[in-house]
């Protein structure tokens, strides 16, 4: 009897790793209508390094970092918000975590406006130096959320200011668990909720890359 001849099953092309991942490309960033300034709300050692930092520190410090550098070319005003904390607190004044951590480039369009509270025009120069300069648009970033900068924020809203809080240049902590009251609420919760009760005038959704920077009237040229 003939015995019938085994052939092979054809082998179906394999597609090399280039041509079967589908290849990432960036996406184009569609900026909104520019601000004339930056205020950056108590980016200090104490909330972006070490043990007491924010879980989103290393984002945050990039995001601010980056509208710093972009507002500083464009020729907008920066202000540095720096937070005076009790005594005995991560940010009690002339301590190392009350230092803030971005380098400031002092002069007429940028400064360092200390605070004793949340609200960063609460017994400051803060509407004075925005009004100066003829400010009529501001980014607001930094830390904590639901305190410093929303308090901020919510107050250039109330003075007529166009607000722009860029969602991935601001962060928080975890808000703890309290028995009978809730789990853990994660930060990036307690962040998105901040900001969203701010209310429909606030722009609130853009990430930082979408912010774009103008000099405002009356700030010295460089």
């Amino acid at each position: 009897m003939t015995q019938p001849v085994e052939t092979e099953e054809p082998v179906e092309p394999v597609e090399s790793v280039e041509t079967a991942q589908p290849v990432e490309t960036a996406q184009p960033v569609e900026t909104v209508e520019p601000v004339d300034a930056l205020i950056v709300v108590d980016v200090q050692s104490a909330f972006v390094t070490g043990d007491g930092a924010v879980p989103a520190a290393a984002r945050l410090v990039d995001r601010t970092a980056d509208l710093i550098a972009r507002a500083r070319g464009a020729g907008a005003l920066v202000v540095h918000l720096q937070n005076d904390g009790p005594p005995g607190s991560e940010d009690e004044p002339h301590t190392p975590g009350w230092e803030l951590h971005h380098p400031v480039e002092t002069g007429p369009r940028e400064t360092v406006i200390r605070k004793p509270r949340d609200d960063g025009f609460h017994g400051t120069p803060l509407g004075g130096v925005l009004g100066d300069a003829g400010v009529t648009a501001v980014a607001v970033c930094g830390v904590m959320s639901e305190m410093c900068v929303q308090a901020t924020a919510r107050t250039a809203l109330e003075r007529g200011y166009r607000v722009v809080v860029p969602h991935d240049a601001h962060a928080t902590q975890d808000c703890p668990a309290v028995p009978g009251v809730s789990e853990i609420v994660p930060a990036a919760t307690v962040s998105r909720v901040a900001a969203y009760a701010l209310g429909s005038d606030a722009e609130v959704t853009v990430p930082a890359a979408a912010v774009a920077f103008t000099a405002p009237p009356a700030v010295t040229p460089r």
